[in-house]
């Protein structure tokens, strides 16, 4: 039973093996399944039980074979079975085996004939076979019987066409030799995923059943519809042999007496039979091996640079060093300071490409975020005119005042400075929350270390918000001091005497009109029929444009800035977009017959970029009103000319002083928060938080290793050091092995796929050979085989990579023979491959035979 060209195989794919097992599945060597496909009761599984040496698949009639049974053949010292789903269990009477695959296909298919696609794993270990992958799977039908379901041919195809598809697989086509082989089920799916015959082999099963005066002689010797790789026939036991209980060493003998004893097989005795057909699929397999050898080596050598960095520090891992742990306690924390504080100040080492993180988030809480905030808080200009008016007559009392007195200008600053309190401290806060997200994020590194990468998270964390508090103090110190000094003497400051010569500060933009930003919006489905679309938006000093594109050539529309504010809308909830809207200040309408327009961004950070932007241009955020316009006393809006000068005059001067103290507070609260908390945080990592960590626990405690991270420093070393040796054994293997050329391709166009396959279950046919194997390039027809080749002829291996045709016919005696060419087109045979086949094959043997 043993194969010699398979068993010289097995030390070196053994130890390939061994070493690819630590490694995972991904990394195997990709040794071809052999997939076994034909119709019902064609002798598929008797074929397989061949293969193995052993009686242990179900048989009957009908669909036998409801499930595929994946059989994995490894070469081992003892001969046992094991089941995937009885783990454990080692079954060493193959009865049991048998016994065993019929039950658990019931126990899934039921007991209705019905079939799935649930694969059986069953493993076979053996000292006589080679470490491969053998598939027996359903017959094909044409119609369903009893309670099968009616598209039980299709779903049939849909399982095989899963397994034959695959490059690696090669395909044994079996077809009862008593059948219409050009009508073949087996051939004729081979073709659709093997259109130029590269993985398929014909098998002609049951030619002791053949009628009587009949036989194949013409089809295995590849004249009478011809195969690339040609036929092997085989005797496969009758159903009276296995009642009889005929073990398969007998049956084989019977074979090789049926083939040398039948006057038109024994001239092709040697390549007839099972043993042939091992000895064809053993070529198979070295050159598999051997085509994938560049891809595979290329593949490990790959994955052991990418594996290289990983395993660099886990080299000289030794856990028994007393220092071990001080060390990696010191270089973590070295480390995490490190990365921390690359996040905040920049760096070009593993930068994130796809959204802001860090500092640069942090930059725009201090350039976009801040001073938006700020101008929230500006004053509305109604209810700041009628805090002057009061604060002239209050002070004024019951005297007359002649003049604009200086106290009303103190008392509005001081109250519009205390109002800046609530942005300066939101701004501390969404930097505490940045920094809180970087700790996080650079303690990512620690992980091997939980308890370490806890208490660092914590100590900084808590560090962090220690120095929350101290800059909310110094900033509040900030807004007292702007308040404990009204400086009229600054150099910005326009003075009475400006005040009082223009009625108002223009505050039209000064910026000249440049672009200011550019970006895709969406404007919303509520102003544009049909829905909502992006545009390509771009921001002016004095206006806002939107064209079809970014190559601005198409504008749709141009809306001036005047008079325009922001507000904030709601975000829809179905929404996944965040929404801002533009409004005119006094109530005309923006666009079309719409009173506003709503703009949509993918995320909140881009509604504050845009919002940045608009400050910048000069369309302000919409106030709050805390009071409604109808609460306002009626006095407001009836001052004498005289007082109303002097409103007018206080009012350009408060508006003058409040940009002063804006300015210096945008100014001044970056570098607050840089220095009290950020510096401070990045010197507390560097110089203290090591003395920290040790006083909060013990040494051993903090560098308690993960579970998870023992193990994967195991695996990753296992890993590195069975790729080494896989790379090792792949050289031995590669020159050990010997490729065989290619057959010349044959005129096999007599085999019609299926016209009219349904579309849901037919695959796309592949239309170039396997990588690494090249077509054979078409030569001169060659002519036949001699009529009476020499008896001393020996078994032709089964090559599987291209080469020159060989087509020296008087070589069969010196062993190299190579599979039968087509027959030439004078040759009276030709006939057999015209469109108009013969009903049955028999027929043709007879009329072969009589002529």
């Amino acid at each position: 039973m043993g194969n010699r060209g398979m068993e010289e195989l097995i030390p070196l794919i053994n130890k390939l093996q061994d070493a690819f097992s630590s490694i995972g599945q991904s990394c195997n060597l990709d040794l071809p399944q052999i997939a076994v496909v034909g119709g019902q009761s064609a002798g598929k599984s008797s074929v397989l039980e061949n293969f193995v040496g052993r009686d242990f698949l179900p048989r009957g009639s009908g669909i036998v074979t409801r499930r595929p049974l994946i059989l994995q053949l490894v070469n081992s010292k003892a001969e046992y079975a094991e089941f995937l789903h009885c783990k454990g269990r080692k079954f060493v009477d193959f009865e049991e085996v048998r016994m065993e695959i019929e039950a658990e296909t019931d126990r899934i298919t039921g007991s209705n004939k019905g079939i799935s696609p649930v694969p059986i794993n069953l493993r076979v270990y053996s000292p006589n076979v080679l470490n491969l992958t053998l598939i027996d799977l359903p017959g094909m039908t044409k119609v369903a019987v009893g309670d099968q379901p009616q598209d039980i041919e299709f779903q049939i195809r849909d399982m095989l066409l899963q397994f034959i598809t695959r490059e690696s697989c090669l395909i044994l086509a079996v077809t009862p030799a008593n059948t219409d082989l050009a009508n073949s089920d087996a051939l004729k799916i081979a073709k659709e995923v093997d259109p130029q015959g590269l993985r398929t082999i014909g098998v002609i099963t049951k030619l002791d059943l053949m009628d009587e005066g009949t036989d194949a002689r013409e089809i295995l010797e590849n004249k009478l519809l011809p195969l690339r790789r040609g036929y092997i026939g085989v005797v496969n036991r009758s159903q009276k042999d296995i009642d009889g209980r005929k073990d398969i060493r007998s049956a084989l003998a019977a074979e090789r007496k049926f083939f040398l004893s039948h006057p038109a097989y024994r001239h092709m005795a040697e390549r007839m039979g099972t043993p042939h057909l091992q000895k064809s699929l053993n070529q198979q397999l070295t050159n598999h091996i051997r085509d994938t050898l560049p891809g595979l080596r290329s593949k490990l050598q790959s994955q052991l640079l990418s594996l290289e960095k990983e395993v660099e520090e886990y080299k000289n891992f030794k856990p028994d060093d007393p220092t071990r742990k001080t060390k990696a306690l010191l270089q973590m924390v070295q480390q995490f300071g490190v990365d921390f504080e690359k996040r905040i100040e920049g760096s070009g080492d593993q930068v994130d490409t796809l959204e802001l993180s860090g500092g640069a988030r942090i930059n725009r809480i201090f350039h976009e975020r801040f001073p938006f905030e700020l101008v929230k808080m500006e004053f509305d200009e109604k209810e700041l005119r009628r805090e002057i008016s009061y604060a002239i007559k209050n002070i004024h009392g019951v005297r007359t005042g002649l003049f604009t007195p200086d106290l009303a200008f103190e008392a509005i600053v001081k109250k519009q400075i205390i109002k800046l309190k609530e942005p300066c401290l939101k701004c501390v806060d969404l930097v505490v929350s940045e920094l809180s997200t970087l700790v996080h994020k650079s303690t990512e590194k620690l992980s091997s270390y939980p308890r370490l990468r806890e208490e660092t998270e914590r100590i900084v964390t808590t560090y962090i918000r220690e120095r929350d508090s101290k800059t909310k103090d110094q900033v509040m110190l900030l807004i007292d001091i702007e308040l404990s000094y009204i400086n009229t003497n600054h150099e910005d400051f326009i003075g009475f005497a400006n005040a009082q010569q223009s009625s108002k500060v223009n505050k039209k933009r000064t910026v000249p009109n440049q672009v200011i930003r550019r970006g895709w919006l969406t404007i919303n489905i509520s102003i544009m029929k049909g829905g909502s679309k992006d545009y390509w938006f771009v921001l002016s000093a004095e206006s806002l444009s939107w064209y079809k594109d970014e190559e601005e050539k198409e504008k749709k529309y141009m809306l001036p800035l005047d008079n325009l504010k922001i507000r904030d809308v709601e975000k829809g909830f179905m929404s996944t977009k965040h929404t801002f809207a533009i409004f005119n200040t006094e109530q005309r309408n923006v666009y079309k017959d719409l009173r506003q327009i709503e703009l949509a961004c993918d995320s909140q950070e881009d509604v504050d970029s845009w919002k940045a932007s608009f400050l910048r241009a000069g369309v302000y955020p919409e106030k709050d009103q805390v009071e409604s316009e109808e609460g306002a006393p009626a006095d407001t809006f009836s001052m004498d000319p005289q007082l109303e000068r002097q409103v007018e005059t206080i009012r350009n001067l408060v508006d003058s002083y409040i940009s002063i103290v804006n300015k210096s507070i945008r100014d001044l609260m970056p570098k607050t928060i840089m220095h009290l908390m950020i510096n401070s945080a990045k010197e507390f990592i560097h110089s203290e938080l090591l003395a920290y960590l040790y006083s909060c626990a013990d040494q051993n405690s903090l560098m308690e290793e993960s579970a998870d991270q023992a193990q994967r420093r195991d695996e990753m070393l296992r890993m590195y050091h069975a790729l080494k040796e896989a790379l090792h054994l792949i050289g031995d293997i590669s020159t050990s092995t010997i490729s065989t050329p290619l057959p010349p391709p044959v005129d096999d166009t007599w085999l019609q796929r299926d016209p009219s396959p349904p579309a849901q279950h037919k695959p796309s046919p592949a239309t170039a050979p396997p990588p690494g194997r090249p077509p054979a390039v078409r030569g001169p027809t060659p002519g036949p085989p001699p009529a009476n080749p020499a008896p001393s002829f020996v078994a032709p291996p089964i090559p599987s990579r291209p080469g020159l045709p060989l087509v020296n016919a008087n070589a069969y005696g010196g062993g190299t023979l190579e599979p039968f060419p087509a027959p030439p087109t004078s040759d009276p045979l030709s006939a057999h491959k015209s469109a108009t086949l013969p009903p049955t094959w028999s027929t043709q043997q007879k009329t072969s035979s009589s002529s």
